[in-house]
C-alpha cells in the first residue's frame, strides 16, 4: 500500500533551488536544503547512451556551453559541458550531474525527492526503465519513498509497473476534466497543477477526494501563502526560504 504523501515543510525546491544555484545541479540540492527544504525536486532525461541526467529542457543550450539535442549526446559529451558558468562566474566548472550521485546526494542529506520523467520524444519506455533501475539501486528500502511524477502518462504507468509501492503524481499543465480519469489510469498519489489554473473550488474537489494537491511554480511569497490557505498539500519553488519565511 502507497502511504499517504506529508509535505512538511510544505514547499519543494524546484529544479533544486534553482532561482538561487544553477537548476538541476548538485549546487541547487545543496542550496535547497541551507534554505530549510524537506522535498526537492528534479528533472531526468537519458543521454543517446541511456545514462539518466538532471535536465529540463530537450537541449543542453540554455543551461549549459553546449549545443545539441540530449537525445544525440553521450555522457561523456555532456560531462565536457559547463552547467554553472550561465548562472554566474560563482559556479564556472559545475557538471550536469548524472542521476545516481544526485539521488547520493540527497539520501545523504535526508531529503525527500520527486523526481521528473522529462522523456525525449519517442523514449519514454527507455527513459522511465533506466531511471526507475538506477534509483531502486540507490533508494534506500524505507518508509520514505520517492514521489515519481510526469506529464507522461505512458512514462507514469510503466513506472507504475516497476516499483508499483512509489507514490506517483500526475502533472497537468492546465485544468483538465478528465484529470481524474487520467490519475487513476496511472494509480496516481497526488496531482501537480499550474498555480494559474487554481481555483478555490478546484482544490477543494481535489481534498474531498483527499488527493494531495501540488501548485507549481510558485516564488512569489504571498500566492504561495494564499494557495496553502486554500488548501494546497505543497507548492514548488526555486528559492524555497523566500517562501518559508512567510508561513
Amino acid at each position: 500500500m502507497i502511504p499517504l504523501l506529508a509535505f512538511h515543510p510544505p514547499v519543494i525546491a524546484h529544479r533544486g533551488a534553482g532561482l538561487i544555484a544553477p537548476e538541476n545541479t548538485l549546487e541547487a540540492v545543496k542550496e535547497a536544503k541551507q534554505q530549510g527544504a524537506r522535498w526537492i525536486e528534479i528533472d531526468v532525461k537519458i543521454t543517446y547512451d541511456g545514462v539518466p541526467i538532471l535536465m529540463h529542457d530537450e537541449t543542453v543550450d540554455r543551461t549549459t556551453t553546449g549545443t545539441g539535442l540530449i537525445a544525440e549526446m553521450t555522457w561523456e559529451a555532456v560531462q565536457a559541458l559547463d552547467a554553472g558558468i550561465k548562472f554566474g562566474n560563482a559556479y564556472r566548472g559545475v557538471k550536469v550531474p548524472s542521476l545516481s550521485d544526485t539521488m547520493k546526494a540527497v539520501v545523504e542529506a535526508d531529503m525527500d525527492i520527486v523526481v521528473e520523467m522529462k522523456p525525449c520524444p519517442g523514449r519514454s519506455k527507455a527513459t522511465t526503465m533506466v531511471t526507475m533501475f538506477e534509483m531502486s539501486k540507490v533508494w534506500p528500502e524505507k518508509d520514505r519513498l520517492p514521489v515519481i511524477s510526469s506529464f507522461d502518462v505512458e512514462s507514469l504507468e510503466i513506472a507504475a509497473q516497476l516499483e508499483p509501492h512509489w507514490p506517483r503524481c500526475l502533472l497537468l499543465d492546465s485544468w483538465v476534466e478528465d484529470w481524474k480519469a487520467r490519475f487513476e489510469q496511472v494509480e496516481g498519489s497526488a496531482v501537480a497543477v499550474s498555480d494559474a489554473a487554481l481555483t478555490p473550488e478546484r482544490v477543494d474537489e481535489l481534498n474531498h477526494l483527499r488527493i494531495p494537491l501540488l501548485a507549481y511554480t510558485v516564488n512569489d511569497p504571498q500566492r504561495a501563502k494564499e494557495l496553502l490557505a486554500w488548501g494546497v498539500a505543497a507548492v514548488y519553488a526555486g528559492s524555497p526560504r523566500a517562501i518559508l519565511d512567510v508561513l
